[in-house]
């Protein structure tokens, strides 16, 4: 019996070594400086609260064996009810630990905020001033991810690059659904939503290739929504840069709406160039050119709306009254194109049109 049991044992140590011997510790043992400062709190807080967890099991162990009812020796006081210097200890113990998260988590809440610009490189090197930061667009599909460089003009899907040690700013948005971006070895979660624009600034410390998956549930493809993130030099990524202007085609809005239907396991793709203005379609949800920008929306709602006393119903009248000035017919040319909310008649629009043309 007794052989059988230290087999089971040994058996059951080795499965669980060999288990954790796969576990990827990257969200500990990042290179990123912003994922390393998460991982320094994440570290901190649970040591803080472990300050009162383990002396509670501890007591709790104590206090069960001590008072056991088989033990003589233990004093028996059974009206005892109070005391305050043990209530200091109960309620002040814990208070203090409160106090210390609190202020951890006021303080770490606006410094890693993530739309706050970076101050360092990493904990041993400061931010040399005058480096300005690599723009990346990122937008989430159903399932994949496009990535934008608006300063080197290209585009890919399903991977990205940046030079190690310098500064990222991400600009996120969704085509669909809500979604979070996330690369353990860079930065925490972020999330994507449709019209809108989160942000992060980050940085990777050191050269190498991370997964970059999607955090959040978004339907069927959602388990293979995943890229590759790559760390390299400043003359690898101008080397990778240049290979996805040869190797890769023009990102038009055609395309990109061709690109946003649902997908599964999409390989990765390059675009060698991208059309202008396709960031602000996409955060405007007005890619197809069929629908009112969602800022032209908001525009006409913040000034009174559509109605005959809004800004439609005077740029309306103004229309019809207009002196010629460009200034006018530029701004009500913004509001009628392309549905015409302001339903002017069509060879009024038609000139609306042509105006915003040129």
């Amino acid at each position: 019996m007794y052989p059988t049991k230290s087999l089971l044992t040994r058996a059951l140590v080795l499965s669980a070594s060999a288990a954790l011997a796969g576990c990827d510790w990257i969200v500990m043992k990042p290179h990123g400086d912003i994922a390393q400062q998460q991982a320094n709190l994440i570290v901190t807080s649970t040591l803080l609260m472990l300050l009162i967890i383990v002396p509670v099991i501890a007591l709790t162990l104590f206090f069960a064996f001590r008072y056991r009812q088989s033990n003589k020796e233990a004093t028996y006081a059974p009206d005892w009810d109070h005391s305050t210097r043990l209530e200091l200890v109960i309620w002040g113990a814990p208070l203090l630990i409160i106090i210390a998260l609190g202020a951890i988590t006021w303080i770490s809440t606006h410094k890693l905020d993530p739309f706050r610009p970076l101050d360092r490189i990493s904990e041993d090197k400061p931010l040399v001033a005058g480096v300005k930061p690599l723009e990346v667009y990122a937008v989430s599909m159903d399932w994949k991810w496009l990535f934008i460089y608006p300063e080197q003009g290209i585009a890919t899907v399903n991977e990205m690059a940046a030079p190690v040690d310098r500064p990222i700013h991400f600009r996120f948005t969704s085509t669909n659904v809500m979604n979070t971006f996330y690369v353990p070895a860079l930065a925490g979660m972020i999330y994507t939503m449709p019209g809108m624009e989160t942000q992060l600034h980050a940085v990777i410390n050191k050269a190498g290739v991370y997964d970059g998956i999607s955090a959040h549930y978004s339907g069927a493809g959602f388990s293979d929504m995943r890229f590759k993130f790559h760390g390299v030099s400043n003359e690898d990524f101008a080397r990778w840069v240049e290979s996805n202007k040869a190797a890769g085609q023009a990102l038009t809005r055609e395309d990109y709406l061709k690109l946003e239907q649902p997908s599964t396991k999409e390989p990765v793709r390059r675009f060698a160039s991208v059309e202008p203005g396709l960031w602000g379609a996409i955060v405007d949800r007005c890619v197809d050119g069929k629908k009112m920008c969602a800022s032209q929306m908001m525009a006409i709602d913040a000034a009174g709306g559509a109605g005959k006393g809004g800004v439609a119903g005077t740029m309306r009248s103004n229309w019809s009254a207009a002196d010629g000035s460009k200034r006018e017919r530029l701004v009500v040319a913004a509001l009628c194109t392309p549905t015409n909310p302001l339903g002017l008649p069509e060879g009024e629009a038609a000139a609306a049109a042509a105006v915003t043309k040129n």
